[in-house]
């Protein structure tokens, strides 16, 4: 507008004629938007094969319509003012959550920490410790009881970008836990779909990926803020319509304290074995080479008899291209080297992994030999197919050339208005909107 004159200047009827004019662009100019995206199905996303088109904001209405009942995108969650049922489980589980008092930095620092070597908090990031001192707190899930087997699981999903990597599943019959990132959820919806038509399992991993022991800025973290961040299981349900019971927090920051309010959740708190690290090259502490000896290490000792008594469970990214193709690049020798590549879930013999009656992958016995467990409906659509939406395209994101973001901390590519996202049409509709109000 700034090419034109002010509207004191501008004879009514053309002034008119001028903003209706632009009014019709606009909305053809949203329309066309979302056309572009071609995003309203799980199908759909899973047909991008390019990180550019695949990571296009896109206008979702079961997300939009509901953003103000969320906290805002990519912050520490706090209960929301006049939310009572948040308020309501609170009340219910406040009882058995102890008085453990927050620890460390927001950026993870806990160098100025003065800790009992007693750990009497069974705090993880001090100790490695799964075993909660409380009493009536189940143990963390840290390693499976299936020998020969490796539990299977990425973090920090869905990614926009990550249809090669879920094409490479499809194509290879594998399944595996994601730990979904509420942020992310409500960042890429139609993402976190495909995870469930593809049959992969949905746990949690927090609302926006803090450190859940520490101090936020100058406050503390306090127990009705963890409860809020641990809750993301809310926006998972919302987009794909299950409820985990499942999740893991960030870097393995946990307590009793935590735990007690994700147990008061519902949630089982599953950690790992072994980490292959591949999120810390994003950052620049380590190299991919020493990724790539983490892998080594974990091959090795397979093969090497650890895992004859017991199982174990590998932590991997959703996170870029880097962590996606590191994940096909030892696909087949994990494969060849264990016995058995399964869901974490599968692997714990857990038939009903979500709170409502929803189909499962079936028991450890089923997968592995081809049972008759069946499969989740497409969440966007309410079909049930049984072939793959999504046949594997050696040309997608994970091809020579392409690399995505880090989704991690702020990963939305869609526009943001006061912590709204709003992309395709829905960025098109807000500016009909205010023209609306001029004219």
């Amino acid at each position: 507008m700034r090419n034109f004159p002010p509207n004191a200047f501008l004879i009514p009827p053309i002034r008119k004629f001028v903003y209706h004019s632009i009014y019709t662009l606009t909305l053809l100019l949203g329309l066309n938007a979302l056309l572009d995206t071609g995003k309203t199905s799980a199908q759909l996303i899973a047909r991008e094969t390019s990180s550019n088109s695949g990571c296009k904001p896109y206008y979702y209405g079961p997300v939009n319509t509901q953003l103000s009942s969320f906290p805002t995108i990519w912050e520490p969650a706090s209960i929301l003012h006049g939310d009572s049922n948040a308020e309501s489980k609170w009340d219910s589980i406040k009882a058995n959550v102890p008085k453990i008092p927050p620890k460390g930095t927001p950026n993870g620092d806990f160098s100025g920490l003065n800790y009992s070597d007693a750990d009497d908090d069974c705090w993880w990031t001090y100790s490695k410790c799964v075993h909660p001192r409380l009493e009536g707190l189940p143990s963390d899930v840290a390693d499976i009881p299936e020998p020969h087997t490796l539990a299977y699981s990425f973090d920090d999903g869905p990614n926009c970008s990550h249809n090669a990597f879920y094409d490479y599943l499809v194509a290879q019959g594998q399944k595996a836990t994601m730990f979904y990132v509420g942020s992310n959820v409500m960042d890429w919806p139609l993402e976190a779909q495909r995870a469930v038509t593809d049959g992969h399992e949905i746990c949690v991993h927090t609302w926006s990926h803090r450190y859940m022991s520490i101090f936020f800025l100058s406050r503390r973290l306090s127990a009705t803020d963890q409860l809020a961040s641990i809750s993301a299981m809310q926006a998972i349900k919302l987009v794909t319509d299950i409820t985990p019971t499942c999740w893991r927090p960030p870097f393995g920051d946990v307590d009793d304290r935590v735990r007690a309010i994700a147990n008061g959740l519902g949630l089982r708190t599953v950690l790992w074995k072994y980490d292959s690290n591949d999120w810390r090259v994003d950052d620049g502490d380590i190299s991919r080479s020493a990724v790539d000896a983490n892998y080594e290490r974990l091959l090795n000792e397979s093969a090497n008899g650890s895992f004859d008594t017991v199982g174990a469970i590998l932590l991997a990214h959703e996170l870029n291209n880097f962590t996606m193709s590191e994940a096909v690049k030892y696909y087949e020798r994990l494969r060849s080297t264990f016995k058995n590549l399964v869901p974490i879930q599968v692997a714990l013999n857990n038939t009903h992994p979500y709170v409502e009656d929803r189909p499962s992958l079936g028991d450890f016995h089923d997968y592995t030999t081809g049972g008759s467990a069946s499969m989740p409906s497409d969440p966007g659509t309410g079909s049930d197919s049984g072939e793959s939406k999504s046949p594997y395209s050696p040309s997608g994101v994970l091809g020579p050339g392409s690399e995505p973001q880090s989704q991690m901390p702020s990963s939305s590519r869609a526009r943001r208005i006061g912590g709204v996202v709003v992309g395709g049409i829905g960025w098109w509709a807000m500016a009909i909107g205010i023209l609306n109000a001029v004219v």
